[in-house]
């Protein structure tokens, strides 16, 4: 028995789509980590996104995972960018405790020209704007929102920004995208997606080791400077030596990769947790969406006597009759 197979335990390898909980006690840190293979593919799969705007959502997709499996009640996690660069909408919705939707809107013809000219990076994607983080309790419950500037910066950098204006943990993600060529069983060639993430999160029992240096609030305030502790010292910089390619390598997968972050320091991994792409919408919804319009956008929304709804996450399509669409209007 290998040390890696003994510090698993019962757990075993989680493999694809599951999101791997872990505990590093001689650093005082906890975190997650996750591929996603399958359940990104059927996700992409159902929208003919450009390679780069695929590349950006499977992103967005992994730090959605990773955010959204913390959460210990039931309610939403979503992450969403408005920006004015070519893509100006990301939203990536995780319902607890498993499913998750993702959708990706775009100009066509600016994708095209920045695919052109090579400006393809999440910055030049994006461009200037806001990335949300929104944990919705349901309907009888507050909503909770933090909001981070797109600076130009990764969706790696912007969500520890995040973490330490909001949160004040300190916070290390790191996230992968990786296109897959290879053949299938028939020997058939195949095109696949693949993501990786992994968040770590200093969390002593003692809080005030927690103390950050603040950020610079401007007209040459460079902040405070507070020493950091030396354990979130080690563990951020053992989290930075992770190549991109270990996070989405299916050879390497979650627990291997914790072994060689951490072993020596006494890793330890708790049950994964599946994850399934898995969309909210439904007929009812849908219906409750024509309840609430006014009559003179209902008779717009008619063509050859039906109104059609697709949804932008899923992409399934919903069919209402004239006679339909009166007898649900009639119950609003």
């Amino acid at each position: 028995m290998s040390d890696l197979t003994a510090n698993l335990g019962e757990f075993g390898f989680a493999g694809d789509d599951n999101v791997v909980p872990f505990q590093v006690e001689g650093l005082d840190v906890r975190g997650r980590a996750v591929q996603i293979g399958p359940m990104l593919d059927a996700i992409l799969a159902r929208h003919d996104y450009p390679v780069p705007v695929a590349r950006l959502l499977a992103e967005a997709i992994a730090l959605t995972v990773l955010l959204g499996t913390s959460l210990k009640f039931e309610g939403k996690f979503i992450v969403q960018t408005q920006g004015d660069g070519p893509v100006d909408l990301l939203v990536a919705d995780f319902s607890t405790p498993d499913s998750l939707r993702a959708y990706a809107r775009f100009d066509e013809e600016r994708v095209k020209e920045a695919m052109e000219e090579g400006l393809t990076s999440p910055p030049d994607l994006l461009g200037s704007g806001i990335l949300a983080f929104t944990i919705d309790q349901g309907a009888h419950m507050g909503r909770y929102q933090g909001i981070v500037e797109m600076d130009g910066s990764s969706l790696e950098d912007i969500a520890m920004v995040y973490f330490r204006q909001s949160e004040q943990i300190p916070t290390a993600v790191r996230l992968s995208v990786a296109e897959l060529l290879d053949r299938d069983e028939a020997g058939k060639p195949r095109h696949r997606w693949r993501a990786g993430g992994l968040i770590a999160q200093f969390l002593p029992e003692a809080p005030e080791r927690m103390r950050q240096p603040d950020l610079p609030g401007g007209d040459g305030d460079e902040g405070h400077e507070i020493e950091e502790d030396d354990n979130w010292t080690e563990a951020r910089s053992l989290v930075a030596t992770i190549d991109a390619d270990e996070l989405t390598d299916p050879h390497v997968g979650a627990e291997r990769l914790l072994y060689r972050l951490f072993h020596e320091r006494g890793v330890r991994v708790f049950e994964p947790q599946k994850v399934y792409d898995r969309c909210s919408c439904s007929r009812d919804k849908i219906a409750g969406v024509l309840r609430g319009l006014e009559a003179e956008e209902v008779d717009q929304g008619f063509e050859d006597g039906v109104i059609t709804v697709t949804c932008e996450f899923c992409s399934q399509v919903y069919r209402y009759t004239a006679e339909e669409v009166e007898t649900v209007r009639a119950e609003a």
